[in-house]
């Protein structure tokens, strides 16, 4: 076949796509969130590892032609400009450090407006989710993060949904995932409802990826977790982690994961040997012992972030759980170090 030929072949074979997704990457991009999505929609885009774009089509789109480097310092070089939202079904933000004062420029924020109002669904990546809050583009929506950049995200947009304890969310016209390995787990879903479950079964293979996650998959969390098997009961304690001001009512907690209070008063004691209250408790001395060992913060600012009205009664309940005052500890891992 003449290369004219392979040409044709192509734009019929893009013209043809189940399935097409554009890439809006910010300054400072999260690589592997990037590659890990993109490369789900190539594997699932031919048979085995052919790498023709048959069933999706991608393409990086951008205000400039210029380099966007990642935060690990690989560049990737935008494969078009700003066109039509609407000859997208999905349009991808991967955003990356957020210690960078402008992700992306203003052009963007106006094209990403535009997607929105052509009812071109907006799926936020790792921290994407901020860009698209940040544009005012996550109202109504509830956004989901890394547990890790939860407490930011309350700070920045105290009015907007967040959750932290579920891989990713796919809410009507929005999407938002953890980042990392979920990217994968995102793109796969969009691969089953564009194309099918061969194609996703076809990438999750090559990719050495024994089966895509769902939504309801509980985040990768700290050993604290890692003890129980109950995915209501590790939901209810990472939510007990996002309000570790103690300012979470139990009734309220049991509502959040569908149960009601007794219900998961019988869980938690089956499966953790406490009540509620008392994980609760734990989850933040957890954050005390931490905050103490990482931090000069006096005591009292300490005993108020973890929901306690002095220190005296904060240095009693460490004490009680620890079996050492939090001056004790803080020396021990002084030492440490």
């Amino acid at each position: 076949m003449r290369a004219e030929q392979h040409r044709v072949a192509d734009d019929g074979a893009k013209q043809a796509a189940r399935l097409k997704v554009g890439f809006v990457l910010s300054r400072s991009f999260t690589l592997s969130a990037f590659a890990l999505f993109v490369d789900t929609l190539r594997l699932a885009s031919d048979e085995q590892d052919r790498s023709g774009r048959v069933l999706a089509d991608w393409q990086v789109i951008g205000s400039t032609r210029h380099l966007i480097t990642s935060s690990c310092g690989v560049q990737v070089a935008p494969t078009s400009d700003f066109v039509d939202p609407s000859r997208f079904d999905y349009i991808v933000v991967v955003g990356g450090l957020l210690t960078v004062e402008n992700p992306v420029d203003q052009q963007t924020i106006t094209f990403l407006r535009q997607a929105d109002a052509r009812k071109v669904p907006l799926i936020g990546v790792c921290t994407g989710s901020f860009i698209l809050a940040e544009a005012g583009l996550m109202k109504r929506h509830e956004s989901c993060v890394s547990w890790l950049h939860y407490k930011e995200f309350r700070e920045r947009f105290p009015e907007l949904a967040v959750r932290s304890d579920r891989l990713f969310n796919l809410d009507r016209q929005r999407g938002s995932c953890a980042g990392g390995s979920s990217a994968a787990d995102m793109a796969a879903l969009l691969v089953r409802k564009y194309i099918s479950r061969d194609a996703e079964r076809n990438a999750l293979e090559v990719l050495q990826i024994e089966k895509a996650r769902t939504p309801s998959d509980i985040q990768p969390r700290r050993p604290l977790y890692d003890d129980y098997d109950d995915a209501r009961v590790k939901a209810a304690m990472i939510t007990m982690e996002q309000f570790v001001d103690g300012s979470m009512p139990i009734e309220k907690l049991a509502a959040m994961v569908g149960l009601s209070r007794r219900q998961l008063e019988r869980i938690f004691i089956e499966k953790t040997g406490m009540s509620p209250a008392k994980a609760y408790n734990r989850v933040r001395m957890e954050r005390a012992k931490s905050i103490l060992a990482q931090s000069k913060a006096p005591l009292i600012e300490i005993a108020l972030d973890v929901g306690f009205e002095n220190a005296s009664q904060f240095t009693r309940t460490f004490k009680r759980t620890f079996g050492q005052t939090p001056s004790q500890h803080r020396a021990a891992a002084l030492r440490a170090h």
